[in-house]
């Protein structure tokens, strides 16, 4: 059992999540994830390590409650516990001194920047980060991102905070600009946004390291559920990934596969509606 030491909500529908992991916290490196399991009924679900701290034995995780299993996970309390967490899983971020690295992150993506900024920081890279959301409520971790980038920079689709549009309209000013242009760009988030970024990027000709997130089942590559076409040749984002060249990835193909399961999840959710209803009535 692995103990949940704070469940805070920091977004709609977003928790941030401190487990007592004690030989994950002290093994993982940045770009590496774990599959939690919460309870029997629960499926499993790849989740990026956002942060741990080895001296008290913990790892930090997002969670963005979108479906059964994941509102079942951040329905649990401090105290409570996952049944199981595996990791640390996939291959760690190529860390390297880059130059001018740009981090771009959307939704939850933007926590899982986080450690990925800061070890290209302390590489002595030129970090700028750059955040997006629908409204100013969904911008998250600027402020802890702004210790170790040389900028933040933010974008909302309603204008409600920093600039009014996308997070590549931001890249593209860095683009134009012969004394911003990147040398490196990594970015995560919902699969549109990363296959936007990548094709910005491809003219250009700009390393693009995207971080993909296809269905997980047992994390070794056995299953074959996480297979994903990267430069036309098969891939497991588990053991293989999860990170990829973002000109090289299918992303037709993988928003395609993470689709599979949606009447499934529908019923579900329709399922834990109807109960929660029903318990709520005097």
């Amino acid at each position: 059992m692995f103990p949940i030491v704070s469940n805070q909500l920091i977004a709609p529908n977003l928790h941030r999540l401190v487990i007592r992991a004690p030989r994950i916290a002290k093994a993982r490196q940045p770009g590496q994830f774990v599959i939690v399991h919460a309870d029997p009924q629960g499926e499993r679900i790849p989740l990026t390590i956002a942060d741990a701290d080895r001296a008290n034995g913990t790892i930090t995780l997002f969670v963005q409650a979108t479906g059964f299993s994941t509102r079942r996970i951040v329905a649990l309390k401090a105290g409570e516990a996952f049944r199981d967490v595996a990791g640390p899983l996939g291959r760690p971020t190529d860390i390297r001194h880059w130059g001018r690295a740009v981090c771009i992150g959307g939704g939850v993506g933007t926590a899982v920047l986080y450690p990925l900024a800061k070890a290209l920081a302390e590489a002595g890279n030129h970090v700028t980060t750059i955040i997006g959301g629908r409204s100013s409520q969904f911008i998250i971790m600027d402020d802890e991102l702004a210790e170790f980038s040389a900028e933040v920079l933010i974008a909302t689709e309603d204008g409600s905070r920093g600039l009014k549009g996308f997070v590549t309209h931001l890249l593209l000013q860095l683009i134009k600009d012969p004394r911003q242009v990147p040398q490196i760009v990594f970015a995560v988030g919902p699969v549109p946004m990363m296959k936007a970024v990548a094709e910005m990027t491809r003219p250009h000709q700009i390393p693009t390291i995207v971080s993909l997130n296809p269905i997980m089942i047992d994390g070794t590559g056995m299953c074959g559920g996480c297979r994903v076409m990267v430069g036309g040749k098969m891939q497991f984002a588990c053991v293989d990934g999860p990170e990829f060249d973002g000109h090289q990835v299918d992303f037709d193909l993988l928003t395609d596969r993470l689709s599979t399961y949606r009447d499934e999840e529908c019923r579900l959710r329709e399922r834990d509606e109807t109960k929660a209803a029903g318990d709520a009535k005097p």
